[in-house]
């Protein structure tokens, strides 16, 4: 069954052709037609509320049809919309029709038999214009969909790890924690000093492994209780809480430094070393609690210093004054 509420836009400057049109069109049944008798009032119907079937002579003054192609095509991209566009020619050359094809033309009605020919294409260009416009709707969905759940994702999908969205939840309950039950909170920041180097040497591919295969050295060489997060491309976090403040010291976590160092990684491409700087930036409720972003900001600039220095540093956040 034809769709007679599918919306329909006729542009003719040749007012007796658009009424031919629009009358054939509405003894088929079809209630939703609208006339422009030039281009730019096309658009600005097309621009008030989207057609699915736009039927258009060739040739116009101002805008022919293949220029009003153009623009509804530009309309189009950016409403994620699609439109059947139709033109209407007495021009029957090869050349002629591949242009039109190729300017994003969907098909073709001739004036000498346009009355015989209208309505059939009418049905056709439902019938696309209905397939097209689901699936954009549907690829929109998808995308949004895919948004949202990025959003709302705590898990860096190529390393299985924990991301920096839950490694910030995780440094606000330990702060947290520190400052209702005392002792100290630590983020522990690991970042591959020679990451870039390695990137221009080794494939896509190998990379992963790379990241993957940190992952997995990181993993076991945490305490059971810490928590392991991949925060950026090349950087990975711990967190953690001590309940005496005392055992908060880079020593705690030593054994974590020498095993990402002194160890190669095996991957397809071989074994790679890779020369990790870490950072501990530490806080306890006697100083006053930072911030998560202070925090952060901390161990950035801490992880700087242990690039220039190669050692396993320690820092403490600066807190904003109130």
């Amino acid at each position: 069954m034809p769709n007679l509420d599918l919306p329909i836009l006729v542009v003719d400057d040749a007012k007796f052709s658009s009424m031919v049109v629009g009358r054939t069109l509405r003894n088929a049944g079809y209630r939703d037609v609208r006339i422009a008798n030039n281009a730019p009032a096309a658009l600005e119907f097309i621009d008030q509320r989207p057609v699915s079937v736009l039927i258009a002579d060739w040739l116009m003054p101002e805008m022919d049809g293949l220029e009003l192609t153009d623009q509804v095509r530009q309309q189009d991209e950016q409403n994620n919309h699609y439109t059947y566009v139709i033109l209407l020619t007495a021009r029957e050359s090869v050349e002629a029709l591949s242009e039109a094809f190729d300017r994003g033309v969907d098909d073709f009605i001739y004036k000498s038999d346009m009355t015989k020919q209208l309505i059939p294409r009418i049905f056709a260009a439902d019938r696309m214009a209905d397939r097209q416009n689901t699936l954009l709707k549907a690829n929109s969905l998808l995308i949004e969909n895919n948004r949202e759940l990025e959003n709302s994702s705590i898990i860096d999908l190529e390393t299985g790890l924990c991301n920096n969205r839950y490694s910030r939840d995780k440094i606000g309950k330990c702060l947290r924690q520190a400052e209702s039950r005392g002792g100290a909170s630590a983020y522990v920041l690991c970042g591959i000093r020679n990451w870039q180097e390695l990137k221009r040497k080794h494939a896509p591919s190998v990379m992963s492994e790379l990241a993957v295969g940190i992952a997995r050295r990181l993993s076991h060489l945490i305490r059971p209780m810490d928590s392991l997060c991949r925060v950026g491309d090349n950087q990975y976090a711990i967190i953690a809480h001590f309940p005496n403040s005392d055992h908060c010291s880079t020593t705690a976590f030593r054994r974590v430094f020498d095993g990402i160092n002194h160890k190669a990684l095996k991957t397809t491409a071989g074994y790679i070393s890779v020369e990790a700087g870490m950072v501990l930036c530490r806080a306890d409720a006697q100083n006053g609690t930072p911030s998560v972003p202070e925090m952060e900001r901390a161990a950035v600039q801490g992880l700087v210093d242990a690039y220039e220095t190669r050692r396993f540093t320690e820092t403490r956040p600066e807190m904003e004054k109130a």
